[in-house]
């Protein structure tokens, strides 16, 4: 019986600690085919009010960029690098120089060239850091897969 207390102790306390994670950055994904052989993925981060997520472009010694990593695939390669909207720059002071950020939602875009037809997906992880005016939360890692369809 004290077993069971114990464990239903350790359930609770597990699910209270989740229940205080702060996430203020929601994922969704898409593709579109523009050719039998050619596709661009769509990352969107849709940003809770008055936080915001960083360029890929931040410089060395700045908060952690957003960063997409592509699971190598013998059935497509990446067609350039991933692009983005111009972010907005501002001077931070923490960090001692101009960070580019986006608010609310930003689209992150990736050409991939397909080498078959048969290609269900592609895959990678993201990382990211959101900060307010107040504070950052430590960087998160997301893995997506995003299905290509036919």
């Amino acid at each position: 019986m004290k077993k069971l207390i114990l464990a239903i102790t350790a359930l609770i306390i597990t699910a209270s600690a989740q229940a205080q994670v702060e996430a203020h950055v929601k994922w969704s994904y898409g593709a579109k085919k523009i050719s039998a052989t050619e596709a661009v993925v769509f990352l969107k981060a849709t940003i809770d009010n008055g936080w915001h997520i960083y360029s890929q472009t931040v410089k060395e010694g700045g908060p952690v960029k957003t960063s997409f990593t592509f699971t190598p695939s013998k059935e497509y390669t990446l067609v350039g690098k991933t692009s983005e909207p111009k972010p907005t720059t501002k001077f931070e002071k923490v960090f001692g120089m101009n960070v580019g950020y986006f608010e609310n939602s930003v689209i992150f875009q990736q050409k991939v060239k397909l080498k078959s037809e048969n290609v269900k997906a592609v895959t990678g992880k993201l990382e990211f850091m959101t900060c307010n005016d107040q504070k950052c939360l430590p960087p998160d890692e997301v893995t997506f897969s995003v299905p290509l369809g036919k």
